[in-house]
């Protein structure tokens, strides 16, 4: 058997209908559209999900749930692959470089996940209670620099101006 001797098995391939192509062809006048109609028209169509005018089941059903749009910002990373992790100064850089948080990431999170035997110092990089017991456990640490608050000025309520009393509105209209 050779590559140019390959055919598909008779009867498993059939020529495909040129439709308007003549009474002959059994496709001719209309084509196979019926007759007029929305779909018989050039253009005619309806949208995916259309159920002849009946409220369509993506719009009856309730919406559920959020999808946050900075879900992506903050990555996960487990004290498990810290431990596999060659440096031992890891900030988001590095963990990055390794593939760990997605090159999107604007921070990364240590959670406590697996096992950390050895000593590691994380830079700029949050960590959860049990992650910072495991790590300061093992004799790493972890240094974030704090960003100064900025403390807002309240606005001064102004005094409510008095009202002019009652008995000389009506003497005016008089």
């Amino acid at each position: 058997m050779k590559l140019n001797s390959l055919k598909p098995a008779p009867g498993s391939k059939s020529t495909r209908h040129r439709v308007g192509r003549g009474i002959g062809s059994g496709w001719g006048k209309t084509a196979g559209r019926g007759h007029k109609g929305q779909k018989a028209r050039s253009g005619g169509f309806h949208k995916v999900g259309f159920e002849g005018g009946q409220m369509p089941l993506h719009r009856r059903l309730p919406k559920r749930g959020f999808t946050s749009p900075t879900r992506e910002d903050i990555g996960e990373v487990r004290t498990s692959e810290l431990q596999t992790l060659g440096a031992s100064e890891v900030d988001l850089a590095a963990l990055q470089a390794a593939g760990i948080v997605s090159r999107k990431a604007l921070g990364a999170k240590v959670i406590l996940s697996g096992k950390l035997d050895r000593k590691v110092v994380l830079k700029e990089i949050q960590v959860s209670k049990g992650a910072r017991a495991m790590i300061e456990g093992a004799g790493g640490s972890i240094q974030i620099t704090e960003k100064p608050k900025v403390e807002k000025k309240k606005k001064e309520k102004k005094p409510k101006k008095a009202e002019p009393p009652e008995q000389g509105k009506e003497e005016a209209k008089g």
